[in-house]
């Protein structure tokens, strides 16, 4: 294949992305959902979706108090409940929220366009103590028992080790097995899941998956109690009592007189944990975006207006290279644009900084490649020969520089996993995604307009080198 012919294919294929990149840019555009066999389930599905943070379009926010004593748990404790209530929150399909320790005891909770507030502190303040707790000879009861309060050995042992530490923790309340006069016993807690997930079987039910340690200790147990109930009790509450039919090893379902809404939420919350610290809410407020729309704005102006500098610039002190450069940049910022939309990335003012770094990324990894050019240009190289070996030579400087950064990158992200600092991880993760970006429209995009320009305008070009910047 021919050096002309193979631009002109890469030309074709940029400029399809360019306008796929285009159409997902679109303030409209929602996504794609086609459902080829008319059976009501669309077989390909692509989400568009635009993100935006707590600082530009409100949100809430929400105090979270320990409802332990000062004294009664641990840094770590504090830091572990933080970490699942950033699980909650992300399930609900909030990104990017905050999640701060405010002192000893509480917790700070930002959440970005949030539309349900009363759901969203609900199912974050829940601690969800699951407990599968023997009920060996109650078959007869177990009607009257469901949806009760019920004492369980691991909540006798949670409020022991409780008032050990504090001395004032109130007991535990709670109905006691009838027939032994005892707390039920605990045979497994939700410590023993590794995942669990919502799914219609006839009715609602919740699947989950044992860890090897909780199958230990479930296979042998529900092995020597076929046909005896065994109860399924989250935060003390009897949710149901199914027959054990065989031994369970590795999965089973939670049964329960369930909708889809409740389903699902029991689900998410199995899944994110156990709140080792019971939560009460302090206070929680919906807030108006941190920069107002006035600010938001002129933002986007400033924005607008550096863009158009830089591409002045590059058309007035590189000519038709800057041409070509002009327009690698602006499908450049499409196709960031679009990414963001498909993953989707959630834009806070940092992650909007981080974009904006790689747009002068952008811009210098070009100045490197026409400067290369400008070099063999005035040492008398032919056209086509300098335009190569301008991209060959500046490609190894760009490829080194653009990995080092996203390896500083990667570490920032890792750094912003912990609660408090996701912020860090916004602005990681847009100026990673544009220094790849910008790994194929510098050398990929810019060479592929440049020789095309450079196809059709070979002869004024070759007879006025001021039009190539030299």
């Amino acid at each position: 294949m021919n050096s002309a012919r193979r631009h002109f294919l890469w030309l074709g294929f940029i400029l399809v992305l360019t306008a796929f990149a285009a159409w997902v840019s679109l303030p409209d555009t929602t996504g794609i959902r086609l459902d080829s066999n008319n059976d009501g389930e669309p077989d390909i599905v692509l989400n568009v979706q635009q993100s935006l943070g707590l600082d530009l379009v409100g949100g809430l926010r929400v105090l979270l108090q320990a409802e332990l004593p000062p004294g009664s748990f641990t840094v770590q404790d504090l830091q572990q409940t933080a970490n699942n209530v950033a699980r909650r929150v992300n399930a609900l399909g909030v990104t990017e929220p905050t999640v701060q320790l405010q002192g000893a005891d509480r917790l700070l909770v930002e959440l970005p366009n949030v539309t349900d507030p009363d759901a969203a502190v609900n199912l974050i303040q829940q601690t969800a103590l699951l407990e599968f707790i023997e009920m060996t000879g109650l078959s007869g009861d177990i009607r009257a028992l469901e949806g009760q309060r019920l004492l369980t050995t691991e909540q006798l042992r949670i409020y022991e080790a409780r008032r050990a530490a504090s001395g004032d923790t109130a007991p535990p309340p709670g109905q006691v097995n009838p027939r032994t006069g005892q707390p039920f016993a605990t045979v497994i807690t939700g410590a023993g899941l590794q995942s669990a997930a919502a799914q219609f079987q006839n009715q609602w039910v919740i699947a989950f998956e044992l860890t090897p340690d909780g199958t230990a200790l479930f296979g042998p147990f529900t092995g020597a109690n076929i046909g005896q109930p065994l109860g399924i009790v989250l935060d003390g509450i009897l949710l149901s009592a199914p027959i054990i039919n065989a031994r369970l090893d590795g999965s089973g379902v939670i049964e329960g007189d369930f909708d889809e809404a409740a389903a699902r939420q029991l689900a998410l919350q199995l899944r994110s944990g156990a709140l080792p610290i019971p939560l009460r809410v302090e206070g929680a407020e919906t807030v108006g975006a941190t920069l107002g729309q006035e600010s938001i704005r002129l933002s986007i102006r400033a924005g607008v207006i550096g863009v158009v500098v830089i591409l002045m610039f590059l058309v007035i002190y590189y000519r038709v290279p800057g041409i070509a450069a002009a327009l690698a940049l602006m499908v450049f910022i499409l196709l960031n644009y679009a990414v963001f939309k498909l993953i989707p990335v959630t834009l806070t003012l940092a992650g909007i900084t981080g974009f904006l770094i790689s747009i002068g990324t952008a811009v210098d990894g070009n100045i490197l490649i026409f400067e290369r050019i400008k070099e063999e240009l005035r040492a008398s190289r032919p056209l086509d020969e300098a335009l190569e070996t301008g991209f060959e030579r500046a490609w190894q400087s760009i490829r080194e520089s653009n990995t080092s950064t996203i390896i500083i990158c990667g570490i920032l992200f890792l750094f912003g996993l912990t609660p408090g600092a996701s912020i860090v991880s916004g602005f990681a993760i847009t100026l990673a995604l544009g220094l790849l970006i910008n790994l194929f429209t510098a050398v990929i995009v810019t060479r592929t307009f440049l020789h095309v320009l450079v196809m059709v305008l070979r002869a004024p070009l070759e007879q006025r080198p001021f039009l190539l910047g030299v």
